[in-house]
């Protein structure tokens, strides 16, 4: 009989870290897309958007405070797309394979593919010229073959950095990651604003973008699901057939590692031929006979150190034993040098 988990689909569990389009995030993202209206249209209409931008613009930011400029060169590089995407998809890379799981790769991958979709788009088709290239004061510089509106460098930062935010998995860690992510947005886009890369509409239109962006993620998750499944499963074969094993380079043979002896087994002595002798030939005495060893030593194992008796200016310190016998007879005090007692 089937559960209740079984049931409700994976997507739609309690238990399950993947945001659902609920009613709430629904609603965020309708007004979202009010917000990004309401800017194209005031925008292409010449209305008070485009007077605040030539406000800002005429007041000429990046005259006076010249020296921060360094430092803003360097923090709006949060927003370029290559750095960023390396940096998190790194991050991500190492939590896949933690997880043994491609979502949080996916997710990255599909939220720049809806930007450069979605942003890219709007860019081309309305063309409008930055700051730097306005050509008439109060013109909404729009269709002129520019490409500014929305801010990509704001977007970019908006969804790159948002994504660590989506894919947190407690709400606590969520919350906190989506004040910094915000916090960070709004100065990456108010720096372009500053250095007269953008329009305020066009950094304001960028926040909606991106943000229209992460909401319009769990749309997508059953495609990342889906995905996945089939990923996960042509790795797996890949490294069951063997695809995944890097090949040995050169040919190399590995060779098997010598057997341990074994500790009643004595070393097998070769025996001495005329072949191993340095001239070639045998000796007389050893001609048309091949010695039993050599050195010609009893069959016994080597003893260690610890086993062998001590050797003191008086002698060896073992005790004798009976059933040895001397090595030469002892020497009479009247036995000449060379001879044995009683010759």
């Amino acid at each position: 009989m089937r559960t209740n988990d079984e049931l409700v689909p994976a997507e739609e569990r309690p238990d399950d870290p993947r945001p659902r389009m609920t009613r709430t995030r629904l609603g965020i993202f309708a007004a979202t897309f009010v917000v990004y209206v309401a800017i194209v249209v005031g925008v292409l209409t010449t209305s008070w958007p485009v007077r605040f931008d030539w406000q800002v613009m005429l007041f000429h930011p990046y005259k006076q405070w010249p020296e921060i400029h360094t430092f803003l060169d360097y923090f709006v590089v949060l927003g370029q797309r290559g750095p960023t995407a390396v940096a998190v998809a790194a991050w991500l890379g190492w939590r896949s394979y933690k997880q043994q799981s491609l979502r949080p790769l996916l997710v990255l991958g599909s939220s720049l593919l809806l930007l450069n979709v979605t942003v890219g788009a709007a860019k081309l088709g309305m063309g409008r010229l930055g700051p730097h290239y306005a050509t008439q004061i109060g013109s909404n510089e729009m269709w002129a073959g520019g490409d500014i509106f929305p801010s990509g460098h704001t977007a970019n930062a908006v969804v790159t950095w948002g994504v660590l935010a989506y894919l947190a998995t407690t709400p606590l860690t969520r919350r906190v990651t989506s004040v910094i992510v915000a916090s960070l947005a709004f100065g990456i886009g108010m720096t372009t604003v500053y250095l007269g890369t953008h329009w305020v509409s066009d950094v304001t239109l960028g926040w909606t973008a991106g943000l229209l962006v992460l909401l319009a993620l769990p749309w997508f998750e059953p495609m990342m699901a889906y995905a996945e499944v089939h990923l996960m499963a042509l790795l797996r074969r890949l490294r069951d057939s063997g695809a995944l094993a890097p090949a040995p380079a050169g040919g190399l043979t590995v060779i098997a590692a010598p057997r341990p002896p074994v500790d009643d087994e004595l070393p097998v002595l070769e025996p001495v031929g005329a072949a191993s002798r340095p001239g070639g030939g045998a000796s007389p005495a050893a001609a048309g006979r091949v010695p039993d060893a050599w050195p010609h030593l009893s069959s016994r194992p080597h003893t260690v150190r610890s086993e062998r008796s001590p050797v003191t200016p008086s002698g060896s310190r073992r005790p004798p034993h009976g059933d040895r016998a001397p090595r030469t007879a002892p020497l009479g005090p009247s036995a000449g040098r060379g001879r044995t007692a009683g010759t």
